[in-house]
């Protein structure tokens, strides 16, 4: 699955991740619902999951993401990784 997105306000990088990463119907579109999702992802099959963002990423986004690649990391057959990257 390759889904390239560019956006670095809040609430489309929200639901750009959302998109890229199938979440399910129920997502909240909040950070809190975000944080839950990229830490589950329990409806993608097992492996790594990589997103490719902006540096300039919103702030609260971007704090978000690493949070969850880090829990990730630490259990679980499914992990997120997140790279950073210029435009």
């Amino acid at each position: 699955m390759k889904r390239h997105i560019l956006v670095s306000e809040k609430s489309a990088a929200i639901s750009a991740i959302a998109e890229a990463l199938d979440f399910p119907s129920w997502f909240g579109q909040n950070l809190d619902a975000l944080y839950d999702s990229l830490t589950d992802l329990s409806w993608l099959p097992a492996g790594e999951y990589v997103l490719v963002v902006p540096v300039d990423l919103d702030s609260s986004v971007s704090g978000v993401l690493r949070d969850a690649a880090k829990r990730t990391a630490e259990s679980g057959d499914r992990k997120l990784r997140v790279i950073r990257t210029e435009r």
